[in-house]
């Protein structure tokens, strides 16, 4: 994939004023640049939508076929399709995950198997065979169809787990930025119609009411042909921007940005989008706006359409009417009333003035039809030419129409089956890689967003965890150990008593070999479980999409319908070829065992042109082993790994007995010294003994003097603080009771207070009494 440059806001001498108006990266939380980036584009696909609506209406329009006044046609369009769409797409793709490279590394081979088996579970739950079919029809009908992935997370509420979901999205529902091609696209937009109900749930934790200000209304046009019911959606926009490496919602009315995450928040894709290219028949050159096969055709189907409305008008009068004598009538009235007459038999007209009429010896005179009948003979003959034309530009054969000449070869009819082939092998190729993208985009969700137990889940494969592997391989070390120990025993009783190794041997002759055997299956049963991955191991590589990506190589099988015939002639071309190879490598193998892997590569380059040779390149392996083995014991010559790995058992074993002796002379030495250090050590550990106990005496004494110090120490504390308490009690006593003291004082001087003021206020009562009598006992003045 080419580079995409990054989007970036401009800066300084950089920036126009109308930069704001398509670059997001300005104001990335505004709707209006989103949108107008989305405006741009549909205008830039207006005119192939409306070209779209015109031949849809061509294919299939139910109001214009149920009428009886339309004009008459020839639907060559519509049987064209028929024709061609069951030859692009016709069966579902199987996915197939496979290493790169083959060379059997087993954590590769169980990641693929993995792999392809919960890619054919998704494939099977999103039913890939309904999706691809309206892909197909797109494709084939207006020149482009267009798929889209998404992650579903588990819902616990409804117990529905975690899926790959594959949406189809009809034309006006899908935008890009408008590129010259789609390498150099930068932005995918796909739509969604949500309810009022369905949006809040969708948008209302991010973006609040935003959503209401969306366009909710009916889709008239779509109500009329039955595709949606009277309620009110909007549309909204889910945009994918490469260069900003973001991902937004947006609807038109609303300003703001309804939602936006990181991709990696959604899913690791390896290109970016959810979706594959989308299905291309032909794009404009310079630009990816597709172009309908049907416009190069359709003057011709014009046509077509003409000349068959020319035939039906021709043939209301191609019909056998004549004239006889009759009684008095004008000839223009006869003549009129043969030609109004319309009825499917022939008509015979009467005429009164049969000598007016030509005098003919006739008894009946037929009316002229050679000149209508060479007509339409002429007008047939042109259209089939022009319906020949339209089958060279389509590049439909007669093979695959189902029509041809008897008298043709079968060179022919397999010519003519090739031709038509290699007119729509580009079509077969494009939805053959639309399914492979669809498969590798499915396979990187599953490994970045899907739990690892849904995965084994869906696999159903049974791979050891690390401490599984462990347990087991413990368990098998435990019992190779034991087999190793019983050969041991076994050469160290022929070393002690030969006579009685030598009737053993005689009474069980196998019991050795028997043993060895046990002891190599054993041993290449360690290996192998060693070299099983384990679920962590397994886990970790698939969560890494980009090594996965280096190492695996996803594709899907045919989509092609294929032919029975050839399929039952590569089959036997194949079951003849190992015929003849397998027994000639057999006899190879078996005159020199050494040339197994040689004979195995060969096998492998014989079978890798056909299917199946995938599948076979472990079970090739397996059979080359069990050949040399079989050719090997048929010889009687033993097995080179077998006989290495019972010469190494042997000198094993030898080392092991003089490892025995060794430690019997080297244990008897050491008994003897370890008996003289016991003794010493028993000396030791007595006087030991002794001087622990006298210090621990002298410890305990010294111990309890210091208990009996602490206690007296204790109780002249306790002493000392009784008196203090019995000193503060005294003293809160004379404190408690020189309070009193004061009290009463306090309030005796308050009594005394108060009758010290109310014997003055009784005084002053006196005197102001006192001096109002006098006041009263003065005479008033007299006015002299």
């Amino acid at each position: 994939m080419s580079e995409i440059v990054e989007e970036l806001a401009p800066v300084g001498d950089d920036e126009r004023s109308g930069d704001a108006e398509y670059n997001p990266a300005i104001e990335p939380d505004k709707a209006a640049a989103w949108l107008n980036m989305l405006e741009e584009s549909e205008k830039a696909f207006e005119e192939y939508n409306e070209t779209c609506d015109n031949i849809e209406k061509l294919y299939a329009n139910l109001t214009q076929l149920r009428s009886t006044v339309r004009d008459k046609q020839f639907n060559l369009f519509w049987a064209n399709l028929e024709i061609l769409k069951p030859s692009i797409y016709s069966k579902p793709p199987v996915p197939v995950v496979v290493p790169k490279f083959k060379d059997r590394r087993p954590l590769y081979q169980t990641t693929s198997e993995l792999l392809e088996r919960c890619s054919v579970v998704a494939f099977d739950l999103t039913r890939i065979n309904d999706l691809l079919l309206l892909v197909r029809d797109d494709l084939a009908t207006t020149g482009r169809g267009v798929a889209w992935c998404r992650y579903e997370p588990a819902d616990k509420k409804r117990n529905k787990p975690e899926y790959v979901c594959v949406d189809h999205k009809s034309r006006r529902d899908f935008l890009h930025s408008l590129s010259r091609n789609w390498r150099e696209v930068t932005w995918v937009a796909a739509a969604s119609y949500l309810t009022r109900a369905q949006a809040r749930e969708r948008f209302h934790e991010y973006s609040g009411d935003a959503y209401q200000s969306a366009e909710y209304k009916v889709d008239k046009d779509l109500k009329e042909i039955g595709g949606t019911d009277n309620r009110e959606r909007a549309k909204f926009w889910e945009i994918w921007h490469r260069g900003m490496s973001k991902v937004v919602w947006v609807a038109v009315g609303c300003e703001d940005v309804l939602d936006e995450a990181e991709p990696g928040e959604l899913a690791q894709l390896q290109n970016f989008f959810p979706c594959p290219k989308p299905a291309y028949s032909a794009t404009q050159p310079g630009s990816l706006i597709p172009v309908p096969d049907v416009l190069q055709y359709k003057d011709q189907l014009d046509e077509v359409n003409t000349l068959t409305g020319r035939l039906h008008a021709l043939a209301q009068y191609l019909e056998v009417k004549g004239f006889y004598p009759a009684g008095s009538a004008e000839i223009s009235e006869a003549v009129q009333a043969a030609v109004a007459t319309a009825s499917k038999g022939r008509v015979l007209v009467p005429i009164s003035n049969w000598a007016a009429f030509g005098g003919s010896k006739e008894v009946i005179i037929w009316m002229p039809i050679d000149m209508i009948a060479n007509t339409i003979t002429a007008v047939i003959a042109v259209r089939k030419q022009v319906i020949e034309d339209i089958y060279q530009i389509m590049g439909l054969s007669d093979i695959m129409r189902g029509s041809t000449d008897p008298g043709e070869t079968l060179g022919a009819q397999q010519l003519k089956s090739q031709y038509g082939s290699v007119r729509i092998r580009d079509k077969q190729g494009e939805m053959v890689r639309c399914a492979r993208d669809l498969e590798e985009i499915t396979a990187e969700i599953m490994c970045s967003e899907f739990a690892f137990s849904t995965l084994i889940e869906m696999s159903q494969m049974e791979i050891p965890t690390t401490a599984m592997q462990r347990q087991k391989l413990l368990a098998m070390a435990e019992q190779l150990q034991q087999l190793q120990q019983q050969a041991v025993q076994q050469m160290q009783q022929a070393q002690a008593a030969p006579g009685a190794q030598q009737m053993a041997q005689a009474q069980n002759p196998d019991a050795l070999k028997q043993l060895e055997q046990q002891y190599m299956q054993m041993k290449g049963n360690i290996e192998d479980e060693q070299q099983k991955p384990t679920a962590e191991q397994v886990e970790k590589f698939i969560r890494d999409y980009r090594t996965t990506a280096f190492v695996l190589d996803i594709e899907t099988d045919s989509t092609i319908q294929a032919d029975e015939n050839s399929e039952k002639q590569r089959r036997g071309e194949f079951m003849g070829m190992m015929a003849q190879l397998l027994p000639q490598l057999g006899q190879l193998i078996a005159a020199e065992p050494g040339s197994a892997e040689f004979c195995g590569e060969l096998l492998k380059f014989a079978v890798a042109p056909f299917r199946v040779g995938r599948t076979l390149d472990g079970s090739i392996d397996n059979l080359v082993e069990q050949i040399e083995l079989k050719a090997s014991k048929m010889q009687g010559k033993p097995d080179p790994k077998l006989e290495a790995e019972q010469k190494a058992l042997e000198a094993k074993g030898q080392i092991e007995m003089a490892k025995i002796e060794a430690d019997k002379a080297r244990a008897q030495g050491e008994q003897q010294l370890e008996m003289a250090k016991m003794q010493s050590a028993n000396q030791a550990e007595t006087q030991k003994l002794q001087g622990e106990f006298r210090l621990a005496m002298f410890e305990a004494e010294s111990k309890r003097r210091l208990e009996e110090a602490k206690i007296q120490q204790l109780q002249v504390k306790g002493q000392h603080e009784a008196q203090a308490h019995q000193m503060k009690v005294v003293e809160g006593a004379q404190k408690m009771q020189l309070n009193t003291q004061v009290a009463q004082q306090k309030q005796m001087d308050a009594q005394n207070r108060s009758a010290d003021m109310a014997a003055r206020r009784q005084l002053n009562e006196r005197g102001q009494l006192f001096k109002e009598k006098q006041a009263a006992m003065k005479p008033y003045p007299t006015v002299a």
